[in-house]
This record gives C-alpha cells, sequence and structure tokens, in this order.
C-alpha cells in the first residue's frame, strides 16, 4: 500500500510561502532595484499545492496576506503569460508552470551530473535514491529515481519533507555553518510525525553530532511507519556541503543496519563521482550554495 501522509504534514502555513512573503517583507522600499511586483507575482504562484489546486482570488489573498486587488492583478498577469487557468472563479495551475523548474534542471546539467550516479546505486538495491538540498525548514528533492516497487512514500522532484526528521535533511542540518544549524533549531517547532519521531532539540543536536562525526544519516520510522532511509554528504570542491544523497525502503526488504553496512557506502561512492562532475559545473554549485 502507498501512503501520502508524509508528504502532507500538517502546517499552519507552508514553508515556501514563509520565505515568499519574509522576502517581500524584508524588502526595503527604497531599493529601486528590488520589483515588489515581481516578488507577488510569485507569492501567489507559490500558493498552490497538493491540500489547495484551486482557489478564488480572495482564498489567494487571504493565503498570500496581500491585497486583492494586487492579488488580481498578478493572476491576470499569469492568465495571459499561461501559467494559471481559470474556471467559474476557481484559479489553478497550468502546465506551462513546468517549464520554470525545467530550465533549471537542463540550464544545470542535473540529469547529466547527477542521475547516472544515483540511477547506478538504484539498479543496485533497488531502493528509490534522490539528492536533496535545503529549502527553509525542509529537504527538498532536486533529482528523484524512483523503484519500481510500491513504497510507503510518494516522491518526485520538488517533494519537501521536514529536515528534522529525514535523513536526507539531518545531513545537511549537520554540516551546514554552526550558526545557521544553531538558528534552524532555535526556530524549529517540532512535530511527530510517527511514534519514532524525534521531536527534542537537546536529542537532535545530539543526532546531528553524531551524523558529522560518522559521515552518514540513518533514519527509521521518523517521516512514516516502516520507511528506512540513509544519507550522505555531497560537497563542492573547496568542502562546502552541497546536498544529500539518500535512499530509502521499506523496513520490510531491508533493516536500518543492512542500510548502513550495504547501501551507505555505494552511497559515498555515487557521491565521489558526482563531486567530480561538480567540479566541471561550478554554476551548478554557485547555484545551490549561495
Amino acid at each position: 500500500m502507498v501512503y501520502k501522509s508524509a508528504v502532507n504534514y500538517a502546517r499552519p502555513e507552508s514553508d515556501r510561502l514563509r520565505v515568499t512573503m519574509a522576502r517581500i517583507e524584508k524588502n526595503p522600499r527604497e531599493d529601486g532595484e528590488y520589483l515588489n511586483s515581481l516578488a507577488r507575482g510569485l507569492a501567489v504562484l507559490r500558493s498552490f499545492s497538493r491540500d489547495k489546486p484551486g482557489m478564488t482570488l480572495s482564498e489567494l489573498a487571504a493565503h498570500t496576506e496581500l491585497n486583492p486587488a494586487v492579488v488580481r492583478r498578478c493572476l491576470n498577469t499569469l492568465l495571459h503569460l499561461g501559467y494559471v487557468a481559470k474556471k467559474d472563479r476557481i484559479f489553478l495551475l497550468r502546465p506551462e508552470v513546468f517549464s520554470l523548474g525545467s530550465s533549471y534542471i537542463e540550464s544545470m546539467n542535473l540529469e547529466e551530473v547527477v542521475t547516472p550516479s544515483l540511477q547506478r546505486v538504484r539498479d543496485l538495491t533497488g531502493d528509490s535514491t534522490a539528492m536533496g538540498v535545503l529549502s527553509g525548514n525542509d529537504v527538498m528533492f532536486m533529482v528523484y529515481i524512483s523503484t519500481k516497487l510500491l513504497t510507503r512514500i510518494v516522491a518526485g522532484v520538488g517533494t519537501r519533507f521536514p529536515a528534522y526528521v529525514t535523513s536526507a535533511g539531518r545531513v545537511l542540518l549537520a554540516y551546514q555553518d554552526k550558526a545557521k544549524t544553531k538558528a534552524y533549531i532555535d526556530n524549529l517547532n517540532p512535530v511527530a510525525l510517527t511514534d519514532s519521531t524525534v521531536t527534542s532539540k537537546t536529542r537532535l543536536k545530539a543526532i546531528l553530532a553524531q551524523v558529522k562525526k560518522q559521515g552518514y544519516a540513518a533514519t527509521q520510522g521518523e517521516l512514516d511507519f516502516g520507511v528506512v532511509s540513509v544519507a550522505v554528504p555531497l560537497f563542492s570542491e573547496d568542502g562546502r556541503i552541497v546536498a544529500s544523497l539518500t535512499c530509502s525502503t521499506s523496513l520490510a526488504r531491508q533493516s536500518l543496519e543492512s542500510m548502513v553496512k550495504d547501501v551507505v557506502p555505494e552511497l559515498k561512492k555515487a557521491a565521489q563521482d558526482i563531486e567530480y562532475e561538480l567540479r566541471r559545473c561550478p554554476l551548478l554549485v554557485h547555484s545551490i550554495t549561495s
């Protein structure tokens, strides 16, 4: 059976919208090089989600905390450009939105640089693999190689999970600048997604220290019941954390101990191969770490 609960973990407001709105609020009004209209238009686009695939103008205004007149102008522009459609009073995204993400994937050569190594690990293990980066308080998958087996987690490119409950997110947090990691934990409001989810900030700090010491992260049943995963860091040439590589499966297929023993070494080999390729792609590294 496939479970989607972990993908739709409850929040009072999505992190990606909070990040967008924070950037709007922090903009100094005297900065003539900053376009508030563009920021607001992106906020409207980012409001749509699995839980809210279609919204009225008033719902979008409430969700973005923008003036309805501003939202109306944003929607009219997005309608004209083909990114949004309208049925009666409901606005929804159109497939043209995919072009924004695909432009990034193509321009940064993600398929060429990352996919072959993750594909090799997937073929060896039979389990899904992914490359994740920090996005707000989440880990977001930039590359995802799925398995043909039924899994408990529905994921894909662009999928986001809370960083603190995932092996991919913990690797990223462990190798971040200490000040950034401290700020993340200080501002964290941990929610128990399962009975196994670590919600103690003190324990989480200890876990991150251990991750950095051992060079990998491993989780079992924290994101969803019966899900096990391992992850390793991916570094730039100058030693900065770029992303994490992760492999996940069900506990019925493999124990966490065997994942650490058999899969972590394969992920580390993949990381070495990708790190070599990244030397030829400085723009990709800069786009992720800047």
